[in-house]
């Protein structure tokens, strides 16, 4: 089973909320994660403890430079960012090098996945 890692717990509440429903990952990640796949959604860092938020599915993997990723996957990304701007100089934290507007990112979209009894056919 792949996990798609997030280090900083600050995501936890937003993943756990439903608020958190993408991740822009820097490069090209479509021959790790595609459509249609389980993954366990973690947080934890790199080397260290990580803890299981839910499972989820893949609902999109789209690769495209950063310019082109629209205002609604910044914010379900990270719902405190809304500029593109904001976007690089928050990816550029994250990998410690400079990022822009050039680079490819990859925008991986999630759904959690309930566990427990199968949906009735009134509650789809």
């Amino acid at each position: 089973m792949l996990a798609l890692n997030f280090y900083s717990t600050v995501f936890a509440d937003a993943l756990r909320h439903g608020v958190k429903t993408a991740t822009i990952r820097l490069g090209d990640k479509r021959d790790k994660y595609c459509d249609g796949q389980i993954v366990w959604i973690t947080v934890g860092r790199r080397f260290g403890t990580r803890r299981k938020i839910f499972a989820a599915v893949i609902d999109r993997v789209e690769l495209k430079r950063l310019a082109e990723v629209t205002p609604r996957e910044i914010e379900r990304d990270n719902p405190q960012l809304r500029r593109h701007e904001d976007l690089v100089e928050f990816l550029s934290k994250i990998y410690g090098r400079p990022v822009t507007l050039e680079d490819e990112v990859t925008v991986i979209h999630f759904s959690r996945v309930e566990e427990g009894e199968a949906l009735s056919p009134m509650d789809v």
